[in-house]
């Protein structure tokens, strides 16, 4: 990577959505963006919980970042009440978090390290909690840098680009998944456009995504979910880049709803498709996506926008967060460890036998 490549990158990398420091948890409101800057304090594990539930911090990576300093808040009270950090007095902290979300596997993925952490720790618990959480947030920062280039590479120059709900800076550590390898691309001038999903019924694409492109001065249109297919039937997209929040041994992939019909609909337009996700994403244990839990949310969140009804009284919803696509309409999954083209399941499993 040249020098002025690197520093393009940088200027696109300056948004920090998860920051801890002197035992408080910053986290950057996402329901009050792009008009106002919010910062929540978290000072227990329970509150971070309730952020993750509440979608005040969103997006697979960041979710288990912040699930990970839960614990050393919680480890932290514990301490300076002068009681001992073990597995047993925080049980009962990583069954709360954990169960804040069920789809993304990176939130049990990371409880699952600190938890080992803990186990591992002889003389001071909480310094070894402390630098295992600092640890996963600062290499998921380096996964990201590192797959923006690995995705970036598959593209010609001048192409557009259509993503599909958050994955920058603000769902992760920095720089971001599938936005991180658009802002790669971009700073390779590969990309010539990108189009953004609004992601009903959050708007994570209309609210969150167009904030950081237009933010990093990233040419940017946003559509409606369901203008997608007729865009890509006019040839303005030649990939869709998406992130994912479970990815199955055979390469099945649960990402934001809608992601599905996008894969269709690029399959049908020759479009290509591009799931980015860090290996934390990857569940070899989940053998494909029919095994995969799709969280369901209050119907409320699909009769209302921004708090006001929009429907009327008495109407029902159905409302699943997330959809799985399926391996078959994936042409490539990029993580830290490389990119998988199909057939995904050997190479899923080669990887698995790698380290970072």
């Amino acid at each position: 990577m040249s020098e002025s490549t690197a520093a393009h990158l940088d200027r696109h990398d300056t948004i920090r959505a998860v920051a801890y420091a002197d035992g408080v948890l910053r986290l950057l409101d996402q329901r009050e963006l792009p008009f106002t800057e919010v910062q929540i304090e978290c000072r227990n594990a329970e509150a971070v919980a309730k952020a993750i539930r509440d979608l005040a911090v969103r997006g697979a990576p960041a979710i288990g970042i912040a699930a990970a300093w839960g614990v050393v808040l919680q480890a932290g009270l514990l301490d300076n009440a002068g009681h001992p950090v073990s597995v047993a007095a925080l049980a009962s902290t990583f069954d709360t978090l954990n169960a804040a979300r069920p789809t993304a596997v990176n939130l049990a993925w990371a409880l699952a390290r600190m938890r080992a952490a803990l186990v591992a720790a002889k003389n001071d618990p909480l310094h070894a909690l402390t630098a295992e959480a600092r640890a996963i947030q600062d290499q998921d920062l380096v996964a990201n840098r590192t797959m923006g280039g690995i995705g970036a590479s598959f593209f010609t120059d001048g192409i557009g680009v259509l993503t599909h709900c958050n994955t920058g800076s603000l769902a992760t550590a920095g720089f971001g998944t599938a936005l991180g390898v658009i802002r790669a691309g971009f700073a390779a001038g590969k990309i010539k456009q990108v189009y953004a999903g609004e992601t009903r019924p959050w708007l994570q694409g209309a609210r969150l995504t167009m904030w950081e492109l237009v933010r990093d001065r990233i040419p940017a249109k946003l559509v409606a979910d369901s203008a997608a297919s007729h865009l890509m039937k006019s040839g303005a997209v030649q990939w869709v880049i998406v992130g994912a929040d479970r990815i199955a041994a055979n390469g099945d992939t649960a990402n934001k709803i809608g992601t599905y019909q996008l894969a269709i609909s690029a399959k049908r337009h020759g479009a290509k498709f591009m799931v980015v996700a860090p290996w934390s994403t990857v569940d070899m244990q989940t053998r494909h996506g029919d095994d995969i839990e799709i969280e369901l949310r209050d119907p409320a969140e699909l009769l209302s926008v921004a708090g006001r009804r929009t429907v009327v009284a008495g109407a029902d919803a159905w409302n699943p967060v997330f959809d799985v696509t399926p391996a078959e309409l994936i042409d490539v999954i990029v993580t830290e460890r490389g990119a998988i083209e199909k057939p995904f399941g050997p190479g899923l499993a080669k990887l698995a036998g790698t380290r970072d």
